[in-house]
Formats: structure tokens, C-alpha cells, sequence
């Protein structure tokens, strides 16, 4: 892929870098539970602490306890000073005064009213506190702001160090060592009534049925093609609007767990997936069914997986704990991401123990399905053009 990389941008000594991070953390109790995204910014925020750069962080948060970045400054500045401005109206006074080879942090990014839908204000705000626009962000880089889409278009502008690797990494999927492997599940919180989760994923199932040796596709994503198997589903969560699966339901390369876990008040059990009754709900993979899976990765020379098995959050959690650690064990090349399967990752202390473990969720599924992203087409777009910035401070006033 043709990216414009960090690394290769020339000297930056004293130029002002405005780095869009992704450092949208969970919080609990007013304490931040998973550093990850952090840490693993930390080698780009390396890199241009050495080249002597004045950087402006840009990030975002949407915690349900803070809408504040604050916090995460506070934990950021154990590594490196960090000086932190709550005030938009206050960047470009603060950004002057930033030393060659420190930091400003900017607050949540999404607090102006022009982020989310790219109004050229918000961009041009941005655009106006850099010389040099480097997005590290791969995990929101899905998203059409301004951030993300809207400073590319008036700065010189980088991939960082961590987009790079997520780029490279996810980038083997498409050209996989074999046996390859695609897993993918989760779904079972977020597929609630009205929604069509399931129909944005099946393209990438059906794309991945040509590139992988197995697709074994779980939790309530699974739930859809039983249902076009003519399996009863119960109270189990599947999609209200129609799908055309027939590409799918019976592809050779297509997996769907045996058995399953299935439950109705106050009772859970182990069942067929071809017997599941009306009053029951599948909330993971059976016995069976992990056994299958043990047996595709122990022959596997890559591994892709995102999203848990089943509904680990209230407590059917064996199935997707049993994968996590199956593939910590395995020989095969492992690439895993997703929010929710990090979290139990993390949780058995495996992160390690994976060739790589990927920031984003959808991010990563869309890259995988499109082979790009917004935000790295806008890099791509803008390279070798000149900045067009205008050189008048930003009014406040106007946004």
C-alpha cells in the first residue's frame, strides 16, 4: 500500500506535529481499566520527542463516566510532560509556547461541534495549531471527521507508527500464508432489536470464503445462518432486515459452531445447533464445537479473530477464554482485535503471546472488508500536495 510514513518524512525538528491519537480509554470508578491504545501510542510519541518536534495531541472520548480527556493526559504525563488545555479558544496561544521535543493534549476532540460532521471550521481550526498532520489513529480512522479526513486536506500529513503496523499486519489477510483461518463472532450485546449488524459483516464473510481456507463464523452472527438452514433460533438475536445468504449458508469453506449453549430462565445448556428450542436463547459455542476450532488452528499457518463467542459479559464467557487460549498456544501466525475480545485477552494476561493485536474493532473489520480505510485514503490524497492552511489564527467565535 502506498502510505506516507512518519519515519520518512525528513527532519521535524522544531515543526509543530498535530497527531490525531486514539486514547478514547475505558474508565471505571474515575480509573482507567485498559491502557492499551495508550502504550502502544507511546513508540510514535518516542519518535518525535527524539526528532525534536513540538507536538499537539488530538483524541477523543466517549466514556460514560467523563467527557473529558483529562484523566488520560494525567496518565500520559507519567511518561512524558504533558500540558493539557481544556479551551479550543486557548490552542493556539498554548501551541506557540510548546518547546521543541514536548507535548500539548488538546480536549476530547469531540467537545467542538464541527468534529463529527467535518465541518471545514473544525478542520480548519486544527490545520491552523500544525505544520505537519500525522494520524496514529487507526482505531477511529473509519470515521469521517474532521480529525481523521478534514486536516489531511491542508496539511502535509503521515502515517504514524502504530497505523503503519496495523496496515502491514491486517494487510496478510489478503495475501495469507495457508492454511488460513478467519474467525469471526461477537455481536451478541450490540445486535439488539432494529438493528442489522449482521448485514454489514456478511460481505466480509462472503469476501474472506475466497481467500480462506476456513471461515468459522460465531456468536449471534452465527444465529442468521442457522436460520437460513431452516434451524430453530429461539429468542436468540439475529437481523430483522432480510439477507441474501445463499452465497454463504453453504460454501464449503463456511464453519458455524455444532453445538451450542443455549438457556432460558435460570437454565443453560449444552444443545445441537439444530436443537434449540423455542424458549431458548444461544449465548455461546458447545464442547463440540471448540474442538472443531482446536482443529483448524493446530493445522493453521495464519490465524485472523474478532469477536467473542459468545455472551462472555453475563458470564458465558468458556467459549471464547477456551479460544483465546487455544490460539495463545498454537504455532500459527495469530492476528486478533475487536474491543471485546481484547478485554478477555488482556483479563488472562495473552495479550503477549499473539504475533499481533490490533486497536480497532470495526476499524479493523472494515479495513479487512475494503482494504482501506477514510482516514487512510486521506493520507494517501494528500501526500505531496502543499498545505493550504491559512495562516490566520482561528476565531473561537466561528465554531
Amino acid at each position: 500500500m502506498n502510505l506516507p510514513l512518519l519515519k520518512n518524512a525528513g527532519s521535524l525538528h522544531g515543526k509543530r506535529i498535530l497527531l490525531r491519537l486514539d486514547l478514547n480509554l475505558p474508565v471505571t470508578g474515575g480509573k482507567i481499566r485498559d491502557e492499551y491504545r495508550l502504550e502502544r501510542s507511546l513508540p510514535t510519541l518516542a519518535f518525535l520527542r527524539e526528532q525534536g518536534a513540538r507536538t499537539t495531541i488530538v483524541s477523543h472520548t466517549d466514556s460514560k463516566e467523563t467527557d473529558s480527556l483529562e484523566y488520560v493526559a494525567r496518565r500520559l504525563n507519567d511518561f512524558y510532560p504533558i500540558r493539557f488545555v481544556s479551551e479550543f479558544s486557548k490552542a493556539a496561544t498554548a501551541v506557540d509556547e510548546v518547546e521543541n521535543g514536548a507535548f500539548l493534549m488538546l480536549e476530547n476532540i469531540r467537545r467542538h461541534p464541527g468534529e463529527i460532521s467535518n465541518d471545514p471550521v473544525c478542520s480548519q481550526m486544527l490545520a491552523s495549531l500544525g505544520d505537519v498532520y500525522v494520524n496514529d489513529a487507526f482505531a477511529v480512522s473509519q470515521r469521517p471527521h474532521a480529525s481523521i479526513i478534514g486536516v489531511p486536506k491542508l496539511l502535509p500529513s503521515y502515517a504514524g507508527l502504530l497505523l503503519e503496523s496495523e496496515v502491514e499486519n491486517l494487510s496478510k489477510a489478503f495475501a495469507p500464508s495457508r492454511p488460513f483461518v478467519f474467525i469471526l463472532a461477537g455481536a451478541n450485546k450490540k445486535l439488539t432489536k432494529g438493528s442489522n449488524v449482521s448485514a454489514t459483516k456478511f460481505p466480509l464473510i462472503k469476501k474472506f470464503l475466497e481467500k480462506a481456507d476456513t471461515v468459522a463464523v460465531c456468536g449471534a452472527l452465527a444465529n442468521d445462518i442457522y436460520k437460513a438452514q431452516g434451524y430453530e433460533v429461539g429468542v436468540s438475536l439475529v437481523s430483522e432486515i432480510p439477507l441474501n445468504l445463499a452465497p454463504i449458508v453453504h460454501h464449503r469453506g463456511l464453519y458455524v459452531p455444532a453445538d451450542v449453549v443455549a438457556k432460558k430462565t435460570g437454565i443453560s445448556r449444552i444443545c445441537g445447533a439444530d436443537s434449540v428450542e423455542a424458549d431458548e436463547k444461544i449465548v455461546d459455542a458447545g464442547e463440540e464445537s471448540l474442538e472443531d476450532l482446536r482443529e483448524f488452528i493446530s493445522n493453521a499457518s495464519l490465524v485472523v479473530w474478532n469477536g467473542p463467542l459468545g455472551e462472555y459479559e453475563s458470564g458465558f464467557e468458556k467459549g471464547t477464554v477456551a479460544l483465546a487460549q487455544m490460539l495463545a498456544e498454537c504455532d500459527a501466525e495469530t492476528i486478533i482485535g475487536g474491543g471485546d475480545s481484547l478485554a478477555v485477552v488482556s483479563k488472562l494476561g495473552l495479550l503477549e503471546r499473539f504475533s499481533f493485536v490490533s486497536t480497532g474493532g470495526g476499524a479493523m473489520l472494515e479495513f479487512l472488508a475494503k482494504g482501506t480505510l477514510p482516514g487512510i485514503s486521506a493520507l494517501q490524497q494528500a501526500q505531496n500536495q502543499p498545505s493550504s492552511v491559512i495562516s490566520a489564527p482561528y476565531n473561537p467565535s466561528q465554531g
